[in-house]
């Protein structure tokens, strides 16, 4: 009878460990209804300090404009509008944020990554090409792409390399919504050829098996694009 006394209080804690290692790994809950960010705190924290719950006001949870198209008038043909912390206070450590996206005609939002947030891809009007490629499996990289349509809902996992590309001969719009308050966005090319300092044009060169000179026209380019 002792033993199987024993064995039960083993399993019970044995569950306890497992599920208190699951709390552990994930993010922290709110403590309270709503943190709305700081922004004139200097004190530097994993997101934002708190405003007094005393100076917290309706506008604080409020943006707008968001049915307002974006202009595409550039080299890629697309617009992404934000909405996340830095646009709403209130959104500081509630876990989401989101964002419109405007594509021209064969427009593009590039190779990118978000390092804080899986994205779930919502088109409201035209057609969409878009992909995601998955971490170093073995000696694979694989790419998963769709085509979307008005209505389509399409997925990319946390920190993976995705991209929309409107294939169409008329505009597009798209709504993103993401995993965290402040996703971050890595855009590939500019984070690769747009660093300051930049990579040693060895270091790419031998990266991506190309000659050093097309490392330095591809830099050339990327400077002249981004300071004009």
């Amino acid at each position: 009878m002792a033993a199987k006394i024993l064995m039960v209080i083993a399993a019970l804690l044995a569950l306890q460990l497992a599920t208190s290692r699951v709390v552990w790994a994930s993010d922290p809950s709110p403590l309270q209804d709503f943190c709305v960010a700081d922004n004139s705190s200097k004190v530097f924290v994993n997101g934002f300090v708190c405003k007094s719950m005393d100076d917290v006001k309706a506008e604080d949870f409020f943006t707008y404009g968001l049915d307002k198209p974006g202009n595409t008038i550039n080299k890629l043909g697309s617009n992404v509008r934000a909405i996340n912390v830095n646009t709403i206070l209130g959104l500081n450590t509630l876990g989401i944020s989101m964002a419109r996206i405007d594509f021209a005609p064969r427009g593009l939002n590039p190779p990118h990554t978000h390092p804080r947030a899986t994205e779930i891809l919502t088109v409201l009007e035209g057609e969409l090409y878009v992909g995601f490629v998955t971490s170093n499996i073995g000696q694979t990289n694989r790419l998963f792409t769709k085509i979307l349509k008005k209505g389509d809902v399409f997925v990319f996992p946390q920190g993976l390399v995705h991209f929309q590309f409107n294939r169409g001969h008329t505009r597009a719009i798209a709504i993103a919504t993401l995993s965290s308050q402040n996703p971050g966005t890595i855009t590939v090319a500019n984070a690769v050829f747009g660093s300051k300092p930049s990579i040693s044009d060895e270091i790419l060169a031998k990266a991506f098996q190309v000659d050093r000179k097309i490392i330095d026209r591809l830099q050339a380019q990327f400077w002249m694009d981004n300071n004009n």
